[in-house]
């Protein structure tokens, strides 16, 4: 009888090493090796061993010192590891001395996320991004993927890149070349759709990783949203219509979720889909409050947004998954973000009755102060104007008199300022139209 050969791949036995500088606390080192085992599991491995070392400044040819080095090999053999990651990016050199030491193979934070969203990318310009970061990412490091290339894949070749891993360095600089113009087409195509919708409220929800954006999007719009307790669960933007109030609607944007040390390759290569953010008229920036981590991570989503270049955008903080912390906890987390932060914030719960009626409120409030419900008058032979607020602004109700056209409509502050200016137009608060 024949014999079948296995066709799944066997999971992967992961040694996790972290080396975390020394001004960071025991407990925030802790913390960032948690989420590595987070990492992983989401990849699919199985974290059999950790290892640890607090350093002034990492090892040029092991990261780690040389003992550490010594030890860790000793580890591999003794757990019988199939994969080494570190948490903090790898030089070239450094990932080839260490596999040469440590003979099995290893792989940095970076290149694990990257992994993760290879397996996660759903939609022909997601699969087009990652493989584009994957690519920038491993083009330094050729040499040392052939040799992998020869032990079957794994963690870490998976995904639209790998077949790329095969050619030479000319050819994939075509690949990367190619995936360019073919994302700055859907970018462009992107712009255009966006341009039809210029009149809508539009919120970006941000913020880090699993922190429940889209539990809040799903608490929000009633809409059948992708749900589950993983990192990087969403990957793909996906936007819904959020009515507020009668007369009153917002267009929510929910997107991919950042985390600490986020590969510059692919905030790079999802930057068109972060565009959704860019062009935000607010964004809902979600925090987990129940996380002892928070301060932390909303700096990591700050950070992020800063290299976007939306660090200035309107921004209403959500802090979410309060129905954990017991009365004293949220009352002490409410009185920490008052002395904190500047900007408004909202504490919310999407499994509690009510647990997002405050920020419903919130963005009402948002909505009517960027986007003031008024009476324009504009005269019949001004199809400019006409135009703009049509354009620009959400119209609500319209009424054509002998010679002129009133309009009750919700109007940017920017667009209210240059129709003020025309000639003959006049905007007033929202009286009934024809009074």
């Amino acid at each position: 009888m024949k014999e079948t050969l296995p066709t799944e791949q066997p999971i992967e036995r992961v040694i996790l090493v972290a080396a975390p500088p020394k001004e960071l606390s025991p407990a925030e080192g802790r913390e960032h090796l948690e989420e590595l085992a987070r990492l992983t599991d989401t990849a699919g491995a199985e974290v059999v061993a950790t290892l640890q070392q607090r350093l002034d400044a990492p090892h040029p040819k092991f990261y780690i010192g040389e003992g550490k080095a010594a030890e860790l090999r000793a580890q591999v053999e003794a757990v019988g590891a199939t994969l080494v990651i570190f948490d903090d990016e790898l030089s070239p050199a450094q990932g080839k001395n260490l596999e040469e030491a440590l003979r099995t193979r290893v792989m940095d934070r970076a290149e694990l996320i990257l992994d993760i969203f290879a397996t996660r990318a759903r939609s022909s310009e997601a699969q087009m991004q990652v493989e584009l970061a994957q690519l920038q990412y491993l083009l330094p490091r050729l040499k040392r993927m052939w040799t992998h290339l020869t032990r079957g894949g794994g963690i870490g070749f998976r995904g639209p890149g790998e077949t790329q891993l095969e050619t030479d360095r000319r050819i994939i600089g075509r690949r990367i070349a190619e995936l360019r113009r073919k994302l700055e087409t859907v970018a462009q195509r992107r712009a255009t759709q966006r341009k039809g919708r210029a009149a809508e409220f539009r919120v970006a929800l941000v913020g880090y990783t699993n922190a429940g954006k889209s539990s809040i999007m799903r608490g929000l719009s009633g809409a059948d949203v992708f749900i589950e307790d993983r990192l990087f669960a969403t990957l793909a933007p996906a936007t819904r219509a959020v009515a507020l109030e009668a007369g009153a609607r917002v267009r929510l944007t929910d997107t991919g979720g950042f985390i600490r040390k986020l590969p510059h390759h692919l905030v790079a290569s999802f930057r068109a889909t972060l565009e959704e953010v860019v062009q935000a008229d607010l964004l809902l920036h979600v925090v987990d409050g129940a996380h002892p981590g928070w301060p932390e991570q909303a700096q990591v989503a700050d950070e992020v947004l800063a290299d976007l270049g939306v660090a200035g955008r309107p921004q209403l903080l959500a802090f979410n998954k309060v129905d954990r912390l017991t009365h004293g906890e949220e009352a002490a987390l409410e009185e920490r973000v008052a002395v904190h932060f500047e900007r408004p914030a909202v504490f919310c719960s999407t499994v509690e009755p009510g647990g997002l009626d405050a920020m419903r409120a919130a963005l009402l409030g948002q909505l009517r102060a960027q986007r003031p419900e008024l009476r324009v008058s504009i005269p019949v032979h001004d199809g400019e104007a006409l135009a703009a607020v049509y354009r620009e602004g959400e119209v609500l109700a319209r009424i054509e008199l002998d010679s002129r056209i009133e309009l009750r409509a919700r109007l940017p502050i920017a667009a209210i300022g240059r129709l003020r200016a025309r000639a003959g137009v006049s905007i007033e608060g929202p009286e009934p139209l024809g009074s």
